[in-house]
């Protein structure tokens, strides 16, 4: 279900972080596209610090809205991230200034009865959740869209939410590596995949109208390693990726007797070497699996290709074709970074 739509307040001039990491032109473009700050369901616990693009916000709920702005107050620059909720928004812990919908400042205890003016309101941003997830965008002028995800919301789907990763890498270099088919056999041995089963058939990703798609046809199967089932024998499993550029994209294994499990990969670029990324789960088979076992096993699977993103080096994905060698396996990933150069991304160190 999506949060109400409520009006936005440009509010108080833009803190701009000291601790910028991206270059301006590539933050630019990136800004101008949606990401998941947070788990809808963390709303509850009050006012959440969070980091997108190097720029410091906070998120909250007011009754049935949910907020995203900039997370210093304007009176005098305390994290907002700090306060208490009140019924009618976030309270500042400096001063009790509350802030309402929209990022607007509701109630200056030292004033009460003075009408407030305009520059104690926050700079908002447009806020929806969808996939459980909180989606903003810093700069909406492009008009682009969320991701989609298919069958979230179809009957028979088994709706998921696994905890948030936080990686000390590049989000690129962890979106290419969920899009990577020839890994599997050397990292993901514990966890699903057999050691043997090593070759990369060919395939040949799509150009679409939100990015590209891949099938990907293989013996290589998904259950559990250690599983009693392992499907019937001679199945070809089917790994369709669709990829939403920048740093968004969807996995639909076909699994045998038309089970489906699609499992999101959104990351959220944090700075240029964090990410923290958010992976809603769909699938219309063993509901009857608690969902801790589902995010302990995603959880293992999760750190396998962390601990491979965080030594990859240059940090920033080379968009230079010549930069680094390719294998025919690696066609998604020359349609990945094909795609982000044309969008006007250069990601310089």
């Amino acid at each position: 279900m999506n949060a109400p739509v409520t009006p936005l307040h440009t509010g108080a001039p833009l803190v701009v972080s000291h601790e910028a990491t991206f270059d301006p032109d590539d933050r630019a473009i990136l800004a101008q596209h949606w990401y998941p700050v947070a788990l809808a369901s963390d709303l509850d616990k009050g006012p959440l610090a969070v980091r997108l693009l190097d720029q410091r916000l906070v998120v909250y709920r007011v009754g049935a809205a949910v907020v995203v702005a900039s997370e210093f107050c304007p009176h005098r620059g305390v994290p907002l991230g700090q306060g208490t909720m009140a019924e009618d928004g976030v309270v500042c812990p400096y001063h009790g200034l509350r802030f309402g919908a929209g990022g607007r400042c509701v109630h200056i205890p030292a004033h009460p009865d003075r009408a407030i003016p305009a520059q104690f309101d926050l700079r908002a941003y447009p806020a929806q959740v969808r996939y459980g997830l909180v989606w903003t965008c810093l700069d909406p002028s492009a008009g682009t869209d969320i991701p989609a995800m298919p069958h979230w919301d179809e009957p028979g789907f088994q709706q998921i939410n696994c905890p948030p990763v936080d990686i000390a890498g590049f989000a690129g270099r962890q979106v290419e590596g969920f899009l990577d088919v020839a890994h599997f056999a050397f990292i993901h041995t514990a966890t699903f995949a057999d050691p043997a089963n090593q070759a990369v058939p060919a395939y040949r990703p799509r150009r679409t109208d939100y990015g590209f798609d891949a099938e990907y046809w293989s013996t290589v199967g998904n259950y559990p390693a250690g599983a009693a089932h392992t499907g019937p024998a001679g199945f070809r499993w089917l790994r369709h990726f669709r990829c939403t550029p920048p740093f968004t994209a969807t996995l639909e294994i076909h699994f045998p007797h038309d089970a489906r499990l699609v499992i999101m990969n959104a990351a959220s670029p944090v700075a240029v070497g964090q990410t923290r990324m958010f992976a809603p789960i769909a699938r219309n088979f063993d509901h009857d699996i608690p969902v801790e076992d589902v995010h302990a096993f995603n959880a293992r699977v999760f750190e396998e290709d962390r601990m491979v993103v965080e030594t990859q080096q240059p940090v920033l994905l080379p968009l230079d074709p010549a930069a680094e060698a390719h294998l025919p396996a690696d066609m998604s990933a020359m349609m990945y970074r094909r795609l982000l150069k044309e969008m006007g991304l250069a990601f310089r160190a």
